[in-house]
């Protein structure tokens, strides 16, 4: 299995492909950025050994079946190259169109998108009938769902075969056709926008939102946490998604776009709706 990206999704894919017996390649486009990948597996199998949860054994083995490399053309002898990179539409696409002329022909291209149309991703390769999308929950060791949704080209014996593999995983697999946000974040997204909308009129504050839901409507995090734990440039991106595919009820909350532009990402950067370097200190 070759994994494209490194970072919060790619990292847990290969880890979780890894623990299953399979040799993974992970590929990004710096040695920072895979030594930082590998340092995020390395701790969460050792947090996993300290619960006892896998032996040392088992961690060492799933470390050593994971290679990694700069440049994508490592993953040239893979059966299945899953793509884990940012929701940008034209680097997926031209991500895929180097893919296509790298990976040999039986191979089975995966997208991660949360939202990007896999028909129009797979429509870059010479090969649409063997692109997928294998979208993984996030953090993908812990969450056992995985979303597959076929392009309109995708062949039964691709999906058949994705289909098991992610059962090899330990994953449990739905299916969606390929419609924007497909089932997840056509669920999920319009909840998170909305807790933005409630913030930015005045409705009540982060906690209040977010301890709503919690105890309300028993959530194990809150909206704008959750929000927080994505990604706001992440969100952001596979609202705009939606929204130029289904339409007006999904246009961005102006306030989610103000923290972007402000560079309040989210917890991977220390900030957003909380302040994580503040032991979670309320911004607004």
């Amino acid at each position: 299995i070759g994994v494209v990206g490194s970072g919060q999704m790619g990292n847990g894919i290969s880890q979780v492909a890894a623990c299953s017996g399979f040799n993974v390649t992970m590929v990004d486009i710096n040695e920072q950025f895979l030594e930082r990948g590998i340092g995020t597996i390395r701790n969460s199998l050792g947090r996993r050994v300290s619960k006892q949860k896998m032996s040392q054994d088992d961690a060492d083995s799933a470390i050593s079946l994971i290679t990694t490399s700069t440049a994508l053309g490592g993953l040239a002898e893979c059966d299945l190259v899953v793509e884990a990179i940012p929701e940008v539409p034209e680097l997926k696409f031209s991500t895929f169109r180097d893919l296509d002329e790298i990976c040999k022909p039986t191979a089975i291209l995966a997208s991660n998108t949360s939202s990007i149309s896999i028909t129009r991703i797979a429509a870059q390769t010479s090969r649409p009938a063997q692109v997928i999308g294998m979208h993984f929950m996030n953090p993908v060791p812990i969450m056992k769902l995985v979303e597959l949704v076929r392009g309109l080209a995708t062949s039964e014996e691709t999906f058949a075969t994705v289909n098991s593999t992610a059962e090899a995983l330990g994953r449990t697999t739905v299916v969606s056709t390929d419609f924007p946000g497909f089932i997840v974040n056509r669920v999920l997204m319009p909840m998170l926008n909305e807790a933005c909308y409630a913030l930015h009129e005045g409705i009540a504050s982060v906690r209040d939102i977010d301890t709503t839901m919690k105890l309300g409507t028993n959530q194990p995090m809150g909206p704008l946490e959750l929000a927080d734990f994505i990604g706001l440039d992440t969100v952001l991106a596979i609202l705009n998604v939606m929204h130029e595919g289904l339409g007006e009820k999904y246009r961005p909350s102006p306030l989610l776009q103000q923290y972007v532009d402000a560079g309040f990402l989210g917890k991977k950067v220390g900030k957003g709706f909380y302040d994580y370097d503040e032991k979670r200190k309320i911004i607004l």
